[in-house]
């Protein structure tokens, strides 16, 4: 039938945006390393992944090519996005699925959709301009860059997607399971965190990566 053929069309066409999106990673890696071939042929793994001088605008580059201040660096901010992003996404998941009242909660998930879409550039003009400047005065440091506040504007710019994810998930879970919790004696917070939160958590798992 044509619904049918429709299907396998539709079907045909995805399969083929994904398959087109492997095929161009796979030639962005093939990219990389062909590219990087000359760097390796003056220095080795080691030297390019745990040397500690990284300034390869001087000629010649000092120290080489060492990527552990990048590599350290990268998992410092990290780490410290997800410490500050994750209680706080999921907090505000649960709050707004589960406690807040209908109109507040239709003005959060605006304001959240909001945030979404704002581009990482005026995050970072932000983070350089007002979060930088609070961490040097606020902590009387000589400079407020530093992975501090790399971490903290990465965990607000992953909080749109932590929030957004979770509560679709929260909202997802069968409406008898939290029925049957409370006929049981639960109370809403019990109901939240043995029943909810269980019953959601691919999502929120989905959301964090």
């Amino acid at each position: 039938t044509g619904r049918a053929a429709l299907d396998v069309s539709i079907k045909g066409v995805l399969f083929l945006a994904a398959f087109f999106s492997i095929i161009a990673l796979f030639f962005i890696v093939i990219f990389l390393f062909t590219s990087a071939t000359d760097l390796l042929d003056q220095y080795s793994i080691w030297e390019i992944l745990f040397e500690d001088n990284w300034k390869p605008t001087y000629d010649p580059p000092i120290g080489g090519f060492g990527a552990k201040s990048l590599i350290v660096g990268t998992i410092l901010v990290a780490i410290g996005a997800m410490v500050f992003a994750i209680p706080v996404g999921i907090g505000s998941a649960i709050f707004v699925s589960q406690l807040a009242p209908h109109w507040i909660k239709d003005y959060l998930k605006t304001g959240i959709e909001i945030l979404s879409g704002v581009p990482s550039v005026v995050y970072g003009l932000f983070g350089l301009i007002v979060m930088v400047r609070w961490i040097k005065v606020g902590f009387d440091q000589p400079s407020g860059e530093g992975w501090l506040a790399a971490s903290l504007l990465l965990g607000i710019m992953a909080l749109p997607t932590i929030i957004s994810v979770s509560e679709d998930a929260m909202s997802a879970v069968a409406r008898e399971q939290k029925e049957a919790s409370l006929a049981l004696g639960a109370t809403k917070w019990q109901t939240i965190s043995q029943v909810i939160v269980p019953g959601s958590i691919s999502g929120i798992t989905a959301a964090v990566i």
